[in-house]
């Protein structure tokens, strides 16, 4: 089978990064406005229960799936589902994020994907690096 494709949740991309900061400021940009926006789409609001349904301002429907505080956010968005999790460092100085989105199209998509991600957590990055 090729890289990304699998046999229960078709194509999919995960990408992850270590992040010079303590989980609860990862957490609470990442599940806040400002994280939302960026990863979930412009105006996105989520209420942290399953099930709830949410829309974004560019018309992306999905709903929440889970929803563990200080853990992960697993919603369905369009046809496919994203997660976002995070791992504490055993120092608790740092944290591991990670972007995993599953049931996508085609290697095309996977790829598209890929690029779409790193640059999302580019961004988480910046957002968390300024003063």
């Amino acid at each position: 089978m090729p890289t990304g494709l699998t046999r229960d949740a078709g194509w999919q991309i995960g990408v992850s990064r270590t992040l010079p900061h303590p989980p609860s400021a990862v957490w609470d940009f990442i599940s806040g406005p400002e994280g939302l926006a960026l990863w979930l789409g412009p105006d996105a609001a989520l209420t942290p229960e399953r099930g709830a349904p949410y829309r974004t301002a560019a018309g992306v429907t999905g709903e929440v799936r889970g929803y563990r505080p200080p853990d992960r956010i697993r919603v369905t968005h369009g046809t496919t589902t994203l997660q976002v999790a995070m791992t504490p460092a055993a120092d608790g100085t740092r944290t591991m994020l990670r972007f995993h989105q599953e049931h996508l199209a085609s290697a095309e998509d996977r790829e598209r994907g890929r690029t779409h991600w790193q640059h999302v957590m580019d961004e988480v990055e910046a957002a968390l690096d300024r003063p």
